[in-house]
């Protein structure tokens, strides 16, 4: 037997990764979908146990192998607890395990709550860099947690000619407070707190992003008043009206997401849309397989399940990150003839 050890990677070591590294965060997630398409991911399905159907309490299980010159495999192990919202406590929560894939052994555990944030709103990023209009001046938030924020931040980066920022939740306070967090980093920004008026938030915004804890169509289709980009991150957000009024509906994998709980998937489970309503996955778009957006005038609607190879890959990406700058704490977890296995019978 051989010494088994592990890197520790904690959430500050994650964020050391990144700051001042913005660009990374788009370059791993576009990273990941060409390596699915040359056929360099094992992709298995999720593995959702809901503890509750009406809140949608639950924790999955997200598995997924890189072969080619990575050769590692692992799973995001992360529940989403909405009711969390309500106790003031972040509702996702998670850790990732990596192992390599030559003799099989576990090589690091990596904080999974910052990272899930980062990838989900990186996702919806590189979507909007083929699908947002020529010009990107308003954008609607409809929530104000971490995720919302997070969205807006990398949304700021992305496109700096953003002018205004509209959101919405549920609280004043919320609202507020999101935007006490950002006015003084982006004073170019005017942010208008909406007082929980979706219409006010979204009308005539560029991009509308939802980014809710809650399972209700909270976005309404009248609250689409022009061509834009719909950024549809979590389950049940918006009214099926809403997809119903997009030219185009993109997903980051429609297969994936088809048998899920999201507004498009409950509209395929009740025969209100079909396969071929679906204009294409992201990783078509960034292939030049499918172009995005065609003009201004065009709502487009994305919707975003997540992908455990997309977590992978920020896994491998912050594993090799973490031994170049030394970060993590390294732990034996099994120690070469440690154990007396007779003493644990006799």
């Amino acid at each position: 037997m051989n010494n088994i050890s592990i890197k520790i990677i904690s959430q500050t070591d994650v964020a050391e990764i990144f700051k001042g590294n913005t660009k990374a965060l788009f370059g791993v997630v576009e990273n990941a979908f060409m390596k699915y398409l040359h056929g360099n991911v094992l992709f298995p399905d999720k593995i959702s146990q809901i503890f509750d159907q009406e809140t949608q309490n639950r924790i999955n299980c997200m598995p997924a192998t890189l072969l080619g010159e990575d050769m590692v495999c692992g799973m995001k192990w992360v529940s989403v607890f909405p009711t969390n919202a309500s106790k003031g406590i972040q509702n996702v929560t998670g850790v990732m395990l990596l192992s390599e894939i030559k003799t099989g052994f576990p090589v690091a555990v990596i904080d999974g709550t910052l990272v899930t944030k980062m990838r989900t709103s990186s996702v919806g990023c590189v979507a909007a860099k083929y699908l947002a209009p020529t010009k990107v001046e308003t954008i609607g938030i409809i929530g104000s947690g971490e995720e919302a924020r997070m969205h807006f931040a990398l949304l700021k980066h992305l496109f700096p000619t953003i002018k205004e920022c509209r959101v919405s939740s549920r609280s004043s306070s919320s609202e507020e407070a999101f935007i006490a967090k950002f006015k003084d980093l982006t004073t170019d920004v005017n942010f208008i707190a909406c007082d929980n008026d979706s219409y006010k938030c979204a009308s005539n915004a560029d991009i509308i992003v939802t980014a809710i804890s809650g399972q209700a169509p909270v976005l309404k289709a009248k609250d689409i008043t022009k061509g834009g980009l719909y950024i549809h991150v979590g389950g049940w957000e918006d009214e099926f009206e809403v997809a119903l009024k997009a030219q185009k509906i993109v997903c980051d994998d429609w297969e994936a997401s088809k048998h899920r709980t999201q507004t498009i998937c409950r509209m395929y489970k009740e025969g209100i849309i079909k396969d071929h309503d679906i204009y294409a996955n992201l990783s078509d778009l960034i292939s030049g397989k499918k172009k995005g957006r065609n003009n201004d005038d065009e709502f487009i609607y994305f919707n975003s399940v997540g992908l455990s190879y997309i977590d992978l890959n920020f896994a491998n990406y912050i594993y090799k990150e973490a031994i170049k700058r030394g970060l993590g704490k390294e732990v034996v977890i099994a120690e070469d003839n440690s154990v007396d296995y007779a003493s644990l019978i006799y």
